[in-house]
C-alpha cells in the first residue's frame, strides 16, 4: 500500500532518522524506516512535499526494480 499527498502519514512523528542515498547525478533521496515497519522515502530537494510511504513487501519489490534498472 502506498500513501502520498496532503493527508497525515500514520506512524510517523517527526523524530525518524533519514538515511540519503544520492547517485553519480548527484540526484538524492532520503528513507526512514518507520517505527510500524513501512519505509518513507522522499526527494532531498524538496523536505516539504509528503514522502511516499510503504509497506516492506513494496518497498522490496522498489529496490529490486531499482537493482534491474527499470527505474
Amino acid at each position: 500500500m502506498i500513501h502520498r499527498g496532503g493527508m497525515p502519514h500514520a506512524g510517523l512523528t517527526g523524530s525518524e532518522i533519514w538515511k540519503r542515498a544520492c547517485g553519480t547525478d548527484k540526484n538524492c533521496v532520503e528513507v526512514a524506516g518507520l517505527a510500524d515497519g513501512r519505509v518513507a522515502i522522499r526527494d532531498s530537494k524538496d523536505l516539504t512535499a509528503p514522502p511516499l510511504v510503504l509497506e516492506p513487501e513494496s518497498y522490496g519489490l522498489f529496490l529490486a526494480a531499482i537493482k534491474r534498472g527499470d527505474h
